[in-house]
């Protein structure tokens, strides 16, 4: 893979005004009548009215006004059983402004700034992380230095969006016998994708990727591998940590990276934690890729198709990007990888045999938009609605689309799964 470019300290500035809201009938904005995300005209999920934030009930981190002390180690907190059933939340934006743990004063959000709900408070009323998880990287048992792949050709597995839940991440793979009680690699030749979007949204981030990373290390040295595909919260988060503040051009106005990444879930704790190491791991993911005639890519999009015509091709040009570090083709990166629902319309089965005519495979596996949008039940206006259950990825546009998000953010299911599926 195509070395990550040189990564320079943190920008500390003030925060950049948002963009401008998207006019009604902006080419490219939602047909459905959501508002207008700030940094992509297709990738806006504001509470609907009358919902109320609610916290999770299911026992994984901190509640508010815990101290570090009071909170159960990972483990003691590992639940393989637990699975999560709950009627479909609105998809929440992170209460930056409107709690103890705020970065950005309320006065000086825009107006039409929906919150997201914080699932898991991860900053106490003094502005100290309450709990982060100290991650087997801390303690590295291996060398996590790239080790040489054998032939790998045991099963197949993948992984939905994570965003920062790091005991429901231990806690699936646990039950697929991927890791063992501990957090080590216990699945010998296993091949083994996550699917991007690592951070943001739940608590911790770093130790997601710490534990990704220790994992390719372990499956490696054992004769199977666990790789990583880049999510656009990958490049959110490479962005805030290069550009900060500095303006870009966004379809909507001006912009900044770190007021997107603020926007839509970026955690305190986990720019605390960024360490060079894990910068240049993600700047080194791939996009794309087959394995076993199935193409897995991060985004439901077709915007794979302007950066080239093979896998490696695609590949080089996101590495290429990364690599010259221009805030404004990074940007635009960002904001292409981030459009959705390319695969769930009347047009969707096309858009799908037209990757797969281009990349090769016979399916292709995605993340990004979490399940219950795809279906389209995600309650009423007033907040009441059907309970929507997430227990598998939902097979569409006619058999060639999975869809691996099982709404973790929304109090749904991350999802692990083994490949081919049966259905």
């Amino acid at each position: 893979m195509t070395q990550g470019a040189g990564l320079g300290p943190m920008v500390r500035t003030m925060a950049a005004q948002p963009p401008a809201p998207v006019p009604p009938g902006t080419p490219g904005a939602a047909l459905d009548g959501r508002p207008q995300d700030a940094y992509a005209a297709d990738d806006a999920y504001a509470p609907q009215e009358g919902y109320v934030p609610q916290v999770r009930q299911d026992g994984y981190g901190p509640q508010a006004g815990q101290v570090l002390q009071d909170v159960p180690a990972p483990q003691a907190r590992l639940n393989p059983e637990v699975r999560v059933r709950t009627r479909a939340r609105p998809y929440a934006r992170l209460t930056y402004g409107t709690g103890p743990q705020a970065t950005l004063p309320q006065d000086e959000l825009p107006a039409d700034y929906t919150p997201t709900e914080r699932d898991i408070p991860v900053v106490g009323p003094d502005g100290t992380p309450t709990a982060y998880t100290d991650t087997l990287v801390d303690h590295p048992a291996v060398d996590l230095q790239q080790v040489g792949e054998g032939e790998a050709g045991g099963p197949l597995y993948v992984v939905g969006d994570v965003h920062g839940y790091y005991d429901e991440l231990r806690a699936a793979l646990f039950a697929e016998g991927l890791i063992d009680a501990e957090g080590h690699w216990a699945a010998g030749n296993t091949r083994l994708w996550f699917l991007g979007d690592f951070t943001d949204r739940g608590p911790d981030g770093i130790g997601v990727i710490d534990l990704v990373m220790q994992l390719s290390a372990e499956a490696a040295a054992a004769g199977g591998y666990c790789k990583a595909l880049m999510g656009n919260h990958e490049l959110l988060l490479l962005g805030a940590k290069r550009f900060g503040d500095t303006p870009v051009q966004s379809g909507a106005g001006t912009a900044s990276f770190q007021a997107a990444w603020l926007l839509n879930g970026g955690q305190k704790t986990d720019m605390d934690r960024l360490q060079d190491h894990h910068l240049q791991w993600m700047a080194r993911l791939d996009a794309v890729t087959e394995e076993d005639g199935h193409l897995l890519v991060h985004s439901d999009t077709t915007a794979y198709l302007d950066y080239g015509d093979s896998i490696e091709a695609v590949n080089d040009a996101v590495h290429e990007v990364l690599t010259r570090s221009d805030a404004n083709e990074v940007w635009d990166l960002f904001r292409k990888l981030t459009k959705r629902f390319a695969f769930r319309d009347e047009s969707g089965p096309q858009a799908v045999r037209d990757l797969l005519a281009t990349y090769g495979g016979e399916r292709i596996v995605h993340g990004h938009s979490p399940i219950p949008y795809l279906l389209g039940e995600v309650g009423t206006e007033d907040g009441e609605g059907e309970d929507t259950i997430v227990e598998e990825p939902h097979v569409y546009a006619d058999g060639l689309a999975v869809a691996m998000d099982g709404g973790v953010t929304m109090a749904g299911k991350l999802l692990v799964v083994q490949l081919p599926l049966t259905v």
